[in-house]
């Protein structure tokens, strides 16, 4: 049993959290497995979406605390293991923005702690009805500083700041209305949602889509004027290109596109 499974449909990776029994840990393999696919379809032109969910009840629990309790036992305290453990972490979550294609998580059950910056971390993310969300760690005493950065990136600042002081979860309808999820829907219906938007993503120019995803996330950490500038800059890339040249021309002449990728 694969502990991260994936299947391709057309230009759509499937990739799914296949540890049930541990709601779907962040564990060290785990993170591994993880990363390793990201690596692999950074560079894979032919995927253009990419859709993560988790086997069993639940979409993702967090870090695996019995790996960390063990991390523990080392003799400077676990200060090297847990160090490595959250970059090896961030390197992931950064990973899914850094990647050519967008992401779209498919939530069900629970998404907790580092399951919700996983969550959080996607370009988008459908929930299935009775979705819980949250950064639980202050319960147990770890606040959930990590998790923390996607999600001041998604909600605003106080909902963020009261989810992670309180522990509490909120629902996926409470999640849709501060950004965190794109759309709820039935749970019977989750599967079926989200292949339908992670379709509508891939039949896009390809190329155009991976330079306005790097685009999406640069943009947003400068200042208006030079947001302006460098977005300008990508706009005259993509127009330069044949495809949309192209994509153009068939939207004029009312015919369907002949794009090369």
């Amino acid at each position: 049993m694969k502990l991260l499974e994936r299947h391709d449909s057309g230009a759509v990776c499937h990739l799914r959290l296949n540890a049930p029994d541990r709601l779907n840990a962040l564990s060290d393999d785990m993170l591994a497995a993880l990363q390793g696919q990201i690596d692999a379809l950074g560079q894979d032109t032919a995927i253009r979406c990419v859709v993560i969910s988790g086997a069993g009840k639940a979409f993702c629990a967090g870090h695996d605390l019995k790996e960390m309790t063990a991390g523990r036992q080392a003799e400077d305290g676990g200060k090297a293991y847990f160090a490595d453990l959250f970059d090896r972490c961030a390197k992931v979550m950064l990973g899914l923005q850094r990647l050519p294609q967008p992401v779209i998580a498919q939530v069900h059950g629970i998404a907790t702690a580092a399951g919700c910056q996983l969550a959080a971390s996607c370009d988008m993310a459908v929930a299935a009805e009775g979705t819980r969300f949250g950064v639980n760690g202050v319960n147990i005493g770890l606040f959930c500083s990590t998790p923390m950065v996607a999600l001041t990136r998604n909600i605003p600042r106080k909902q963020a700041f009261e989810m992670l002081v309180t522990g509490q979860f909120i629902d996926a309808e409470r999640a849709e209305v501060l950004g965190l999820v794109n759309k709820v829907v039935p749970e019977a219906d989750l599967a079926a949602e989200t292949a339908e938007l992670a379709d509508l993503v891939a039949g896009k120019l390809g190329s155009a889509v991976r330079m306005g995803k790097a685009a999406f996330y640069e943009q947003a950490q400068l200042s208006d004027e030079d947001a302006y500038a460098y977005a300008g800059d990508v706009m005259v890339q993509n127009m330069l290109s044949r495809d949309t040249e192209e994509g153009i021309g068939a939207f004029l002449e009312k015919r369907p596109h002949e794009w090369s990728q």
